[in-house]
C-alpha cells in the first residue's frame, strides 16, 4: 500500500516541534509497512502557499500515479487533497477548525468535510460537533519509547534545572490565544505566594527529543487552553507519569479519567493555583502510562490503516507482515 499525506504541520529546521504529531504518525506508518510519501504546504510561511499547493499537488501526482489513498491533515490541506477525485481522500481534523467557533476554518471544516470519503477527528467533541455518522475518532499516538519516566534527579542534572525547586511545567506555543498562557501566568503567581520555590518552566521551540526530559524533570504539567483537539502535551505527560492540572478541553477528561494526582480545573488563575498546590504539596508521580497503551503510535497505525483498507480494493490492501 502506498499513501501521500498533504499537510501544512511538519517540524521544519527552525521549528523542530511544529506538527510532530504528524510526522510521529507518518513514522508509525512507515514502520508498520506502508509506503509513505509527505507532501509539505508551508501555510504559515505564506496563504498563497495553498494557491501554488494546488498546482504543486497536481504535478506531483502527474508523476506519481500509484498511491491508494491520499490523507490530508487539517482543512486547507485537505481542500488541496480533494482537487482531484481518482484517489480517495481521507481527512483528519485536529481540533482548532472545529472547535473555535468565532473561526471561519470552523465553518469552512463544516462544509466541506462531506466532500471526503473518510474524515478522522481526535476527539468525540469534534465527532459531536459535526454529527455526521461517517466521521471516525482516532486521537494521534504517542510513541512510548520515546516518551518514558526517569527519575527526576537525573532529568533536572542533565537540563541543569535546580535539584530544590518546585517545578510547573508548561510546553507548547505559548503566544497563540487559544493556550491562555495569561492565566498560566497568573496562576503561578498566586502559588508563588504560598510557595516561594515554585517556578514556571516554558518549552517552546526547542525539539522534541527533550520534551520528555522536562516532563520527568518537572512536578506537573498545567495547560489552559480555550479549546483544543486531543492535546499531545497531556497524553505524552501520562507517558511520562507526571501529574497534570488541565482546562476540560478535547479529550483531557477521558485521557485523565481516573488518574489520581490529575485534575480538571475552571478557566481562572484561582483555581488553577489550587489545583497546582496540591500536586506540589502531595509530590508523587502519577500512574498515568498504564493508561497511555491504547494510544501508542503502533495501536494508533493499526486504526488508521484499517479505515485505508475500506477505501482500497482487496487486492490493494495492507495486511501487517506483508507489505
Amino acid at each position: 500500500m502506498k499513501a501521500l499525506i498533504v499537510t501544512n504541520m511538519y517540524p521544519l529546521p527552525d521549528q523542530p516541534a511544529f506538527g510532530t504529531f504528524v510526522k510521529d504518525q507518518v513514522d508509525s506508518l512507515r514502520q508498520a509497512g506502508i509506503e509513505v510519501n509527505v507532501f509539505f504546504i508551508n501555510g504559515r510561511e505564506s496563504r498563497l502557499n495553498y494557491l501554488w499547493g494546488v498546482f504543486r499537488f497536481w504535478a506531483h501526482l502527474a508523476r506519481n500515479r500509484d498511491y491508494d489513498v491520499i490523507h490530508a491533515h487539517y482543512v486547507l490541506p485537505g481542500i488541496v487533497a480533494r482537487m482531484q477525485f481518482w484517489r480517495p481522500v481521507v481527512l483528519t481534523f485536529h481540533g482548532v477548525e472545529i472547535l473555535n467557533p468565532l473561526r471561519w476554518l470552523a465553518t469552512l471544516s463544516r462544509l466541506v468535510h462531506p466532500l471526503f470519503e473518510r474524515v478522522i477527528v481526535v476527539s468525540q467533541r469534534e465527532k459531536d460537533a459535526l454529527n455526521d455518522p461517517k466521521v471516525i475518532v482516532i486521537p494521534c499516538g504517542i510513541d512510548l519509547d520515546d516518551f518514558e519516566p526517569m527519575s527526576l534527579a537525573e532529568a533536572r542534572a542533565q537540563l541543569g534545572l535546580p535539584k530544590d525547586k518546585s517545578l510547573i511545567l508548561w510546553a507548547g506555543e505559548y503566544w497563540r490565544a487559544q493556550k491562555r498562557f495569561h492565566l498560566v501566568e497568573e496562576a503561578v503567581a498566586l502559588v508563588q505566594e504560598r510557595l516561594p520555590e515554585a517556578e514556571l518552566i516554558v518549552v517552546s521551540k526547542q525539539p522534541h527529543s527533550v520534551v520528555p526530559v522536562y516532563m520527568s524533570a518537572c512536578d506537573v504539567l498545567v495547560l489552559a487552553s480555550a479549546y483544543e483537539g486531543s492535546p499531545m502535551v497531556i497524553k505524552e505527560a501520562m507517558a511520562c507519569n507526571l501529574p497534570i492540572v488541565s482546562t476540560d478541553v478535547g479529550d483531557v477528561a477521558e485521557v485523565i479519567e481516573g488518574v489520581a494526582g490529575c485534575y480538571l480545573v475552571e478557566p481562572n488563575a484561582e483555581d488553577i493555583a489550587d489545583k497546582l498546590l496540591r500536586v506540589l504539596a502531595d509530590r508523587r508521580r502519577t500512574a498515568g502510562r498504564e493508561k497511555m497503551a491504547r494510544l501508542s503510535s503502533q495501536a494508533i497505525a493499526r486504526r488508521v490503516i484499517d479505515v485505508y483498507n475500506e477505501l482500497c480494493p482487496p487486492e490493494r490492501q495492507f495486511e501487517p507482515g506483508v507489505g
